[in-house]
């Protein structure tokens, strides 16, 4: 039996390579690779500033400390996302504020955001959801207005628009994550973007337990943290770059191919919606399972049987335990609360062909 993963890195000689030389010169940390993996993101993303960093997670931590926020602070996003975007608030001792989301893009809805500002609000962390970006032409008027910060989780979202602007490039810095099932990978990695020295600079200090300046060994300016980025992740990050818009393409196509397949089922699945204006570089792709006798559970089981992985995409962060001691409940945020119970995401990797597809989308509308 053929067994499809729910994703799978796009990894070839040229990486190997790489790492190759990385392992051969004995730098394996604060080397020319994480220098020149850095100076060619920032110019992929038409950034003046790239600071490379162990996780996306961490990015965020470093992202929110530089925006000077701490504790008793509140920052409005998203319920629906990994729990990283969340937690990273927490980090700092703020505390998230959570806004319901789009139905059809499944990004935070600009329409709940001021009902949630207060005079603790210092920031609005958006996160540009599965390679689609948020509505950034309402959200940015609204932070402007309140005077509020935005820092945004792209994570999810690398090269992808928003009226032909890249998602990462809105806000006063932006995170992005290199995670073996993103469009690109480093392994484990992430890098921060801005054209604001002050926060690359500060960043790039704590990401390396708060050294100086002048990068002396043993002195240190700030608390700061274990978050770099390797030479072997950074290598691996130089070759996939270089190839990055075609395994975007790629993951496009195979999208194209799911709606094409799917489309036709109205009744059973919503397909992934692209607004206006925007570009989808396609993380995962995520379908909702309508009719209300759907078990979604009992699908994503029945499919593994089958040889297909799939997942529930995503959990809504405010129902988990911890959050809840926080005061939060089901019933706050429906619509996240009602996309969280009905989306699955399918396997989506370069290697898939148009007749694994059909395969998959036949294998789950039957189950439906």
């Amino acid at each position: 039996m053929i067994t499809y993963p729910i994703s799978k890195p796009y990894i070839t000689a040229e990486d190997k390579k790489l790492v190759l030389e990385v392992l051969r010169s004995g730098t394996l940390s604060l080397g020319p690779m994480t220098v020149q993996f850095e100076d060619t993101f920032a110019k992929k993303l038409g950034t003046k500033y790239a600071c490379a960093v162990s996780s996306g997670t961490a990015g965020l931590h470093l992202a929110l400390i530089a925006a000077g926020i701490g504790k008793d602070d509140e920052v409005i996003t998203t319920p629906f996302s990994f729990v990283a975007s969340a937690n990273a608030i927490l980090y700092v001792g703020a505390k998230p504020i959570f806004a319901d989301i789009d139905p059809l893009t499944y990004n935070i809805n600009p329409e709940n955001i001021e009902a949630k500002i207060t005079k603790k609000t210092r920031a609005i962390l958006v996160v540009h959801i599965f390679g689609q970006p948020a509505d950034m032409s309402k959200i940015i008027p609204i932070a402007k207005r309140h005077k509020l910060k935005i820092i945004e989780d792209a994570c999810e979202s690398i090269m992808a628009t928003h009226r032909k602007k890249l998602a990462g490039t809105f806000g006063e810095s932006a995170v992005f994550s290199f995670y073996p099932n993103k469009q690109m990978t480093t392994g484990e990695g992430g890098a921060i973007v801005t054209n604001n020295k002050r926060v690359h600079d500060l960043c790039s200090s704590l990401r390396n337990q708060g050294r100086s300046e002048n990068m002396q060994w043993l002195d240190h300016q700030y608390l700061g943290y274990n978050y770099r980025m390797t030479e072997l992740s950074a290598a691996v990050g130089i070759a996939q770059l270089k190839k990055l818009d075609f395994m975007i393409r790629e993951r496009q196509k195979i999208a194209a191919w799911y709606s094409e397949h799917l489309s036709s089922y109205k009744d059973e699945v919503q397909t992934p919606y692209i607004a206006p204006h925007n570009t989808h570089t396609w993380f995962v792709y995520v379908v909702k399972l309508l009719g209300k006798k759907i078990r979604r559970d009992a699908i994503i089981k029945n499919l593994s049987k089958r040889g297909i992985a799939s997942k529930p995409y995503l959990p809504s962060i405010h129902l988990f335990g911890f959050y809840r001691a926080m005061g939060y409940k089901p019933g706050d945020f429906p619509i996240s609360e009602e996309t969280s119970s009905r989306t699955i995401a399918l396997p989506l990797y370069i290697g898939l062909k148009k007749q694994d597809v059909r395969h998959i989308s036949q294998k789950l509308i039957s189950l439906i």
